[in-house]
């Protein structure tokens, strides 16, 4: 029963509790330096993955640039997340947005560039990027390794891992590890919620943290 409705528990957590859960069992996977371009709420979703070689343009050839093979690699609900060492080159523009919202893709998180912002956020796409560019990834980006580990602001991300996004941050939680910190993060929320819940009855935050026992 709990895989029925992992997805769903996880999204119901924001991104700072999922860190202070990490911070308590000592697990790293808190992404960095990426910021929320597109997209509204928050999403919760098993992580797809593909890697990138940048260089100046003509290092490589047209058919390197494989955006519609990366693409089409992603199933519906899942959340597609590309390492690109955070080259100031753009692989993800408005046409990419569409056929991502069609292939009903949860989420996109790219290690480097991204342009055509105003035409990827019409889609209502959730992505996130490190920097935006109207530099193309043509002749300049060679994706590859698809389904391998890919490195995205500083954590490794492996395919299946859970990725949760917000307008706060990315956190990215190994498979193996899932089933505890889910449990640690939900701990935390019931304390947040029964913290907010005193706060609305009048109490200070000094009376609300102490009926909790929440430092």
């Amino acid at each position: 029963m709990m895989a029925d409705n992992l997805i769903e528990r996880c999204a119901a957590i924001g991104t700072s509790t999922w860190s202070d859960a990490m911070d308590d069992l000592g697990i790293e996977g808190i992404v960095r330096g990426l910021q929320q371009r597109s997209g509204q709420d928050r999403f919760a979703a098993y992580a797809v993955t593909a890697s990138a070689e940048t260089g100046a343009f003509g290092t490589y050839r047209l058919e390197d640039f494989a955006v519609a093979r990366m693409l089409g690699s992603v199933e519906s609900g899942k959340v597609l997340m590309v390492g690109m060492g955070g080259a100031e080159i753009s692989t993800f523009g408005g046409m990419a947005a569409l056929a991502a919202t069609s292939g009903k893709f949860a989420a996109v998180v790219i290690d480097g560039g991204c342009r055509d912002v105003d035409d990827i956020r019409a889609t209502g796409l959730w992505l996130a990027s490190r920097t935006v560019t109207p530099i193309s990834g043509k002749r300049r980006v060679k994706l590859h390794a698809f389904g391998e580990p890919a490195t995205i602001g500083g954590v490794v991300v492996r395919q299946g891992d859970m990725v949760v996004g917000d307008a706060t941050g990315i956190v990215v939680i190994a498979q193996a590890k899932l089933h505890q910190v889910l449990e640690r993060a939900e701990a935390l929320n019931a304390l947040d919620l029964k913290i907010e819940g005193a706060l609305k009855e009048g109490k200070t935050l000094a009376e609300a943290v102490k009926m909790t026992g929440y430092v």
